[in-house]
């Protein structure tokens, strides 16, 4: 008998589309490429074309006396430094006396039309004189004649170092019953968002500076244009119109982004650079080239005794993000298993590429490939189950990491029973043909960093204001970037939820930091943790002045009201009640529109040591997923055909945008395995468009069945973690294993081409070791 019971929400855990659904597919949604002010020029870029050169030189005399040219910039006239992280401000909107790599940014300029501003930077002489390239982070790890920054490590290229130990990790290799080690090669790979990078900027004659900008932090890209052009933030506007994918790419404050406003400023008309494809692989900003050595002790009975760690972290010519990269690349080691002894260095080095940065679950991705296939080198040394050894080392609820992590809720060990079983993995691991293959992956990630990058002043990491006026429309106004994620229609409908009204009423306004709070942005998986805690605070704050109003209409008590669609009743009889809107009138007899506002700060955690806080979040998300692969053993193309998904992301709010997530995170996690990959030579970038950079076709897509097994999380929204970066994670190591299992070849160099697994085929036959009778 079906039960009666009804469901705990009206809304959560419902799949709602998007709210800006019907503008995107009806092409009405606006884009800053969308956007022309009156009177608007265009801005163009000269990029460098040279690897690492001091400029001697720059003569821009020919570019500017052409007609139609209103400004050209060189480096000199904005040299402040700026930079996303405070302890890292390394980047210059323009090149300030040498170029550090090629597509650097060298001159600029602003004219009546593209032909015109292309024309006069064909116009611009440099004279320069060539130094040091650096093409291998290998390179600049001790003393260099020519540092690509000054702030290098004790004169190298190295950008920075973490050194970490916790517990005794050689005396726990010492009394290990076996090891195994992994060394991974990760080529760089960046994030191929739909929509180029676009900028607006217009300095108006009341002093004020708008810029519209497709960034995932517009609060970020406020301070820095406020640092480098030196401008009190009050007189500076940045507007987010919407962004056609970020993936991290977005994140950083971006020299065009400066130089735009520049150039407004110095022309006293609006001023537009849009980047075409290859201008956004030199600004990259994308997944770090790695090269890591993980090893792991285990005792007789496979329980992990110590994890020891080593990075090396090609950062390209800028510190971006790096510094939480190069912890990150350690610490996100921490789960979702039990390590009682730890030690990881790691270092980033500076090379004269393109810099790379955040790109969708930065630091975590590559560790977790080589610590998933060290743990199946381990199983099957054991001769245990994958499956069962990762359980048997699962991180219990409420627990602490060695190095001081706080774990809340868990649910691992359900996302192993559910890939397990829906996968069909006990009749089909090591018995599938000779060819075809499953593999397991597991992942671990953050939902919010703890730590925002700017301490000072001191406030929260989200804000959400509502506004409710006569009409029964509410005003949702947040700085959270959505990017695509669909964090607009989260904090719709968490707002919905908690009043009780219909979705339609509640009206997510366009980022303007005029009259958005502050939030900072849209990365490191924070939105749904923390904008999703100040929405509902906020919204309670604002159900408590209707419940007012709807007890002065009926008589009722407040504690005695429940709260119904777009009603609110009596508990003990629900025929006594007042409308939504009949609430409101009455609340704002007194006060008129209603206003509320929620913030959301996450608690102290982590440790006293030299980077504690790095990788502390208020929850994390955890993954099992198991890949099942079909290999041609003759030309040595592979096809992943089914992926099971099982994710812990607490209670799901919006199955919709969760499952949207997973499918993408899969497409983006194959990507880097099959083909995707920043192809140098030297520091020549070879491959700078979407026809080189080879991403996974529609027919390379597997099918995905997503198991979402998530408890609810005691401090998330509704119970809820992040769904945007860890389901990415899992994705890399279930193929690479399950490729193992189909030919049994081991692959840690990403990515993984064909050619490589004709070879890897090649070399097990010619090393005697048949696989599956073959």
């Amino acid at each position: 008998m079906a039960s009666t019971t009804p469901p705990p929400f009206r809304l959560i855990g419902q799949k709602v589309p998007y709210v800006e659904g019907p503008l995107k597919v009806t092409g009405r949604a606006e884009y800053t490429d969308d956007i022309k002010r009156p009177g608007q020029l265009v801005g163009r870029l000269l990029r460098s074309p040279w690897p690492h050169a001091r400029l001697r030189s720059v003569d821009v005399s020919a570019a500017r006396a052409l007609p139609g040219v209103f400004a050209v910039l060189t480096g000199e006239r904005y040299p402040t430094a700026f930079g996303v992280l405070p302890i890292t401000h390394d980047e210059t909107a323009i090149a300030v006396d040498k170029a550090r790599y090629i597509g650097d940014i060298i001159a600029a300029v602003a004219a009546a039309d593209e032909r015109t501003a292309e024309q006069a930077l064909s116009l611009i002489r440099f004279e320069v004189d060539p130094l040091p390239e650096y093409a291998d982070p290998r390179d600049g790890t001790g003393r260099v004649t020519e540092p690509i920054h000054a702030r290098g490590l004790n004169g190298s290229n190295i950008q920075k170092e973490v050194v970490q130990h916790f517990g005794d990790v050689d005396a726990a290799f010492a009394q290990a019953a076996l090891s195994v080690r992994v060394h991974g090669n990760f080529a760089g790979v960046t994030h191929a968002f739909t929509e180029p990078m676009a900028t607006i900027a217009e300095a108006t004659p009341d002093g004020r500076l708008t810029v519209w900008s497709a960034t995932q932090v517009p609060h970020y890209l406020h301070r820095s244009l406020s640092e480098v052009l030196g401008i009190p933030m009050h007189r500076i506007r940045v507007i987010k119109p919407e962004v056609g994918g970020g993936f991290g790419g977005k994140s950083d404050p971006l020299p065009h982004e400066i130089v735009c406003a520049a150039l407004a400023l110095e022309t006293g008309r609006p001023v537009k650079i849009l980047v075409d494809r290859e201008d956004v692989f030199y600004t990259n900003h994308g997944r770090h080239p790695t090269q890591n050595d993980i090893r792991i002790a285990m005792d007789a009975r496979g329980q992990i005794l110590a994890y020891d760690i080593e990075a090396l972290i090609d950062g390209g010519a800028w510190s971006s993000f790096g510094t939480v990269t190069t912890y990150y690349n350690g610490v996100l080691s921490m789960g979702p298993y039990r390590v009682p002894n730890f030690r990881y260095r790691g270092r980033r080095v500076y090379t004269t590429k393109p810099p790379s940065g955040a790109m969708r679950a930065h630091g975590g991705t590559n560790l977790r490939y080589s610590i998933e296939v060290a743990l199946d080198q381990l199983a099957e040394q054991l001769h245990l189950d994958p499956f069962d050894l990762r359980d048997q080392n699962a991180l219990p609820p409420n627990s602490t990491t060695v190095n001081e992590f706080r774990i809340t809720s868990t649910s691992f060990r359900k996302c192993l029973a559910a890939a397990r079983t829906q996968s069909g993995w006990d009749r089909k691991f090591r018995q599938l043909p000779y060819g075809r293959g499953v593999g397991l992956g597991c992942g671990f990630y953050i939902s919010g960093s703890n730590s925002p990058i700017h301490f000072t002043p001191v406030m929260p990491q989200s804000t959400v204001h509502l506004k409710v006026d006569m009409d029964g429309g509410i005003a949702a106004h947040s700085m959270q970037a959505d990017i695509g994620q669909g964090s607009n229609t989260l904090l719709a409908l968490i707002v919905a939820e908690v009043l009780g009204v219909d979705l339609e009423r509640v009206h997510v306004q366009r980022v303007d930091s005029d009259v958005s709070p502050i939030d900072i942005g849209s990365y490191s998986s924070r939105v749904t943790f923390m904008m999703g805690n100040a929405a509902r605070a906020a919204a309670e704050q604002l159900r408590a002045k209707l419940l007012a109003g709807a007890s002065a209409l009926t008589g009722v008590p407040v504690e005695d009201l429940e709260v119904g669609h777009e009603r609110y009743f009596s508990r003990r009889d629900p025929t006594v009640g007042a409308t939504f809107m009949e609430s409101l009138h009455r609340a704002m007899e007194r006060e008129g529109a209603l206003v509320a506002s929620g913030a959301y700060n996450s608690p102290k955690m982590g440790g006293s040591f030299k980077g504690a806080r790095a990788g502390t979040a208020p929850a994390y998300s955890f993954a099992a997923y198991v890949a099942e692969v079909e290999v041609d053993v003759d030309t040595g193309v592979y096809h992943a055909e089914t992926v099971w998904a099982a994710f812990d992301c607490g209670r799901v709010l919006n199955r919709l945008a969760v499952e949207g997530q997973i499918e993408g995170s899969v497409h983006m996690g194959l990507g880097q395995v099959m083909g995707e990959s920043m192809n140098y030579r030297g520091t020549r970038l070879m491959n700078p468009s979407l026809l080189e950079y080879k991403i996974p076709m529609p027919q390379q897509m597997p099918k995905v069945e997503i198991l979402l097994v998530g408890d609810d999380d005691p401090e998330g929204p509704f119970g809820a973690k992040e769904a945007g970066e860890g389901p990415l994670i899992a994705t890399l190591p279930a193929v690479g294993n399950a490729l193992y299992d189909a030919v049994g070849v081991r692959f840690t160099d990403l990515p993984i081409t064909p050619d490589k697994v004709l070879k890897g085929i090649d070399q097990r036959r010619r090393e005697e070791r048949p696989w599956k009778g073959h």
